[in-house]
């Protein structure tokens, strides 16, 4: 009996030994292994693809990524976002839709990315350092063949409302010119929160449009929507309008200015814009913005002042003309809703927006946009063969980060085929970005009111385009 229990206990002991020694080996290696993991070999890598376009010198990020010696002590934090998968920013549900520009990162990446910074976020070996992605200073696009600048130099008051400011820029374009792509800067990212480019087309098409003088550009934009009234340098909502949250019942989708649908004032067309988060988009070759002869440029840049303290800024685009004979006109349309009302307190108080394709189209890319009481948003399609479809689904909208959103392959749209922006906004005390759950909210361009719209990029099936007009020097500033 004791020999039994002498051979049993001595098993015993050499299989709990044997397990301590695997342990030991085990945790050895899985300490080698997260040892192994470093900055120059593993790490860069994935920043130089994914992060590095935000995380430079110069970009809106917080920090720069391009060397050891920036991303080390930002380590804890960036094993954080990465998790959490707040970084790299991206908001469209991954079921619906494959996007060309999704920056997420691969569980590996994530997995390489907190192993390092487990593993005491080494640096490494010089030599496995990869050559860093280079950059136009200044530009997401690379060098400019033309850059536009507004006239003058802007100065902001330190106190009072946001602004919205109209500047307008004669290219000098004397023959129509294709843009290949274009890209907003703002002069001063402490008060510039967004700008938009918009093509001002000569009136009858051919003669070079005349400077517009300020009272015209104000006639221009109140007969645009008459339904505004300008509140100092804001357009918000007359508080006569009628609600109607489902934009889809009325004639005009929700987003003309008139209810029977009519009023559309054609203001000019949209050529890009600078918005929070968002990257410049680089189109197909071929795929260009045209800009007609005698066209001005007009930058709408939007002041926030929040820097307390008087400011300057002189904003500006930059623009690659196409080098390829241009082949589709990209065409950029929003369906909106301006009649809502979201009531105080309202947790998912939905909007709806609605627009038909009156020709056939291929859909390149869409966005949402909303200000900060938005939550949700979905666009959906609905074809003449009674098929419907999710084409874009953004569950967790954060006005941070305004992306847009470009499939991977067009989608056609026939003519016909309905398009639905569906939109949820929270208006309640649990929403953190929100002012006053206490108010009722209507559309504003002042980031305390709202806004819901569905931001869509098409070209038109069968379009014919005539040759681009040739361009000279690289790099062109106009002063």
């Amino acid at each position: 009996m004791k020999k039994a229990l002498f051979a049993v206990s001595s098993a015993l002991t050499i299989l709990a030994a044997t397990f301590f020694v695997a342990s030991s080996d085990s945790a050895d290696g899985i300490t080698k292994s997260k040892a192994a993991v470093t900055f120059n070999k593993d790490v860069a890598p994935i920043f130089f693809k994914n992060c590095v376009e935000c995380h430079r010198p110069g970009e809106a990020a917080p920090m720069s990524l391009l060397s050891y010696k920036d991303a080390r002590p930002w380590a804890r934090s960036i094993r954080e976002k990465v998790l959490s998968r707040e970084m790299p920013p991206w908001h469209a549900d991954p079921r619906v839709g494959q996007f060309s520009n999704d920056p997420r990162l691969t569980q590996a990446e994530i997995d390489a990315i907190t192993t390092w910074v487990d593993g005491g976020a080494k640096e490494g070996e010089p030599r496995d350092l990869p050559p860093a992605p280079k950059f136009v200073e200044g530009w997401g696009i690379g060098q400019p063949d033309l850059i536009l600048k507004m006239p003058e130099e802007f100065t902001l008051e330190a106190n009072g409302p946001d602004e919205y400011r109209n500047f307008e820029i004669d290219p000098g374009f004397t023959e129509d010119t294709y843009v290949q792509t274009a890209e907003a800067r703002p002069g001063n990212r402490r008060i510039v929160h967004h700008v938009i480019a918009i093509i001002l087309p000569p009136p009858d098409g051919a003669q070079p449009r005349k400077e517009l003088t300020k009272e015209e550009i104000e006639k221009m934009s109140a007969e645009r929507d008459p339904i505004l009234y300008k509140e100092g340098f804001l357009r918000r909502l007359r508080p006569d309008v009628p609600v109607y949250d489902d934009g889809c019942q009325l004639p005009n989708g929700g987003g003309g200015n008139q209810l029977d649908g009519g009023g559309q004032f054609k203001f000019g067309m949209w050529l890009t814009a600078f918005v929070p988060g968002a990257k410049p988009a680089i189109w197909e070759p071929g795929t260009v913005k045209k800009i007609p002869a005698g066209s001005k440029i007009l930058l709408q840049v939007h002041y926030s002042k929040t820097a307390g303290q008087v400011e300057k800024d002189r904003s500006m685009i930059g623009l690659v003309f196409a080098k390829q004979p241009p082949r589709k006109e990209l065409i950029t349309r929003m369906i909106s809703n301006n009649y809502f009302l979201i009531p105080a307190g309202a947790e998912n108080h939905r909007v709806t927006a609605c627009w038909t394709a009156p020709q056939d189209i291929h859909l390149i890319g869409a966005a949402p946009h909303m200000h900060n009481r938005g939550k949700a948003m979905q666009i959906k399609v609905f074809y003449p063969d009674g098929r419907s479809e999710v084409l874009l689904n953004v569950p967790r909208y954060e006005f941070s980060w305004q992306t847009f959103y470009n499939f991977k392959q067009p989608t056609a749209i026939p003519k016909g085929a309905r398009f639905m922006v569906t939109g949820y906004f929270d208006n309640s005390g649990r929403n953190k970005n929100n002012l006053d759950p206490e108010q009722e909210v209507r559309f504003g361009e002042p980031t305390y009111d709202e806004m819901m719209i569905g931001w869509i990029e098409y070209t038109v099936d069968g379009q014919s385009l005539k040759p681009a007009a040739a361009h000279g020097v690289r790099g062109v500033t106009q002063k």
